[in-house]
């Protein structure tokens, strides 16, 4: 007798339909487990052994034989411990063989019997309801899975002993609620910052327009703070939005409790990160730091410490909106729609640009350009903002803080942004709510200059040299200082303004 249990495996952050058939034949006593497990899905046998044992139950003395089906897809994770588990249960008659029909499975056993938390929970739970599916998964993830659908019916047990008096009906199990994360801690405001006007000002339209950010400055002049800042004026995720972002940290286990949050998140990665740490990948090709930020921040301080190939490998992410990651025997494609803030000084001593200061090394500007030189000119071109960061002085630290904070900039660049979001839905493009984000071909529709802007750009492209990508980013920038000034037709000023970003890296 063969009996099944559904459950899945995962290609990124799709969740894919697995049957779990168990079966139990007289022949030699062997516990099975065939369909391309991983070294964890092998381990099962001892955990699901050690759990029925603790539940007051005993593997048959037969040959068991599990097979993971299809068998060409690699199955990798602990939440397979639960449906084999459960199956094995079904097979020996310990819980009803009609309970599993319409569930999908997923969790991992202790030896105590006890189901603990996997990654991956909502995703799996997306599935399921799909397909017409209720859910069984541990009681840590419930709140999590709860979020899948009003309708989905959700099993959240703590133990196998649990779920099984829940099937014999001596227990009833009640659905567990959607978990929304409590934003105790606020977030750091602009209001905190003295001086630097003029990189307040940039922030504002990197915030309104998604753009990607250089900043480039003596130590102590307030690069990181600032950065630390810009959640504090980005509007809160859409429900889609959400959506994508809390299934990657599902997968990547980062949902503590289940609890989601509408608040984008800001990845901030020590220089000595790996590129497997930063794209993704790794042996079971989990998701990097820029998919952990999808529609939100990934600020890289100390920019030129990174090493060259993995800074080299934002490349392609910035571009495409995602990160592929290809294995012999597998390809996983993870969302990265992230917009990157960077910060470097100007040399390694960081005082290049100080008046009067020589530097021991080089010349200041050979010291520049050889510390500088750690960056590609392909990368920098991807950035959209480029600002210099002046030191502040002691007479700016002395001033009362400033009239303006985050909630006043906040709605600014909400407004921007609502714009961006109507134009574009006019236009009947789907999934783009930003400038930065949108597509070259779309450029002449929504970014038409007036006459006057149009001559200066021509002039410009000329004499700065700037490549189509280049030209292609001046005129997002310029839309998003447009929309800031509610104006919808790009003026000469736009231009001229968004040009002066540029300046710094296209001479």
């Amino acid at each position: 007798m063969v009996t099944n249990v559904a459950t899945v495996a995962f290609e990124g952050i799709e969740a894919k339909p697995v049957d779990v058939q168990v079966q139990t034949m007289p022949g030699n006593i062997v516990f099975m487990i065939v369909g391309l497990p991983d070294k964890a899905v092998g381990e099962s046998r001892e955990r699901v052994r050690a759990a029925l044992i603790a539940s007051g139950l005993a593997l048959p003395a037969k040959r068991i034989t599990v097979n993971l089906a299809p068998a060409d897809m690699p199955k990798e994770g602990s939440h397979f411990d639960l449906p084999i588990a459960l199956g094995l249960m079904a097979a020996m008659g310990a819980i009803p063989p009609d309970a599993l029909e319409g569930f999908t499975v997923l969790g991992e056993l202790g030896l105590d019997g006890t189901i603990a938390e996997v990654a991956g929970v909502l995703p799996a739970a997306i599935a399921a309801n799909q397909r017409g599916h209720g859910l069984i998964c541990p009681a840590a993830s419930g709140s999590e899975a709860a979020w899948a659908s009003n309708e989905l019916n959700v099993l959240a047990p703590r133990s196998l002993i649990q779920l099984a008096n829940h099937f014999k009906g001596t227990q009833v199990l009640s659905r567990p609620q959607p978990a929304v994360r409590s934003e105790g801690v606020p977030l750091p405001d602009l209001g905190d910052i003295k001086g630097q006007e003029s990189a307040k000002r940039v922030l504002e339209i990197a915030a309104a327009g998604g753009h990607n950010l250089l900043m480039s400055g003596p130590p102590g002049a307030g690069k990181s703070m600032m950065a630390s800042r810009l959640p504090s004026i980005l509007p809160p995720l859409g429900p889609r939005e959400l959506l994508e972002v809390s299934m990657i940290h599902s997968v990547a286990g980062a949902l503590a409790g289940g609890e989601l949050t509408n608040r984008r998140h800001f990845r901030a990665p020590h220089h000595s990160a790996s590129m497997a740490a930063l794209v993704g990948g790794g042996l079971r090709a989990r998701p990097g730091e820029v998919s952990l930020a999808h529609h939100g921040v990934l600020f890289l301080d100390e920019l030129p410490e990174f090493q060259p190939a993995v800074l080299d490998s934002l490349r392609q992410p910035i571009e495409a909106g995602e990160v592929v990651i290809a294995r012999a025997n597998h390809r996983v494609a993870y969302p990265a729609r992230f917009q990157l803030i960077a910060a470097m000084n100007p040399c390694r001593c960081g005082r290049a640009t100080e008046p009067g200061y020589a530097c021991k090394r080089a010349p200041n500007d050979k010291c520049m350009a050889q510390y500088q030189a750690r960056l590609s000119g392909p990368l920098l071109d991807r950035i959209d903002l480029h600002i210099e960061v002046p030191a502040v002085t002691a007479a700016d630290l002395i001033l009362p803080a400033p009239s303006e904070g985050s909630a006043l900039v906040a709605k600014r660049v909400a407004a921007a942004r609502k714009r961006q979001a109507a134009r574009f839905e006019a236009l009947g493009v789907q999934g783009v709510a930003s400038n930065a984000a949108c597509p070259a071909n779309l450029l002449d529709k929504i970014a038409t200059p007036d006459d006057a802007g149009l001559t200066l750009l021509r002039q410009a492209a000329d004499a700065m040299r700037l490549t189509a990508r280049g030209y292609h980013r001046v005129l997002k920038v310029a839309r998003t200082l447009a929309d800031l000034d509610n104006q919808e037709q790009i003026k000469r000023i736009h231009l001229a303004e968004a040009l002066s970003y540029r300046a710094q890296e296209d001479h």
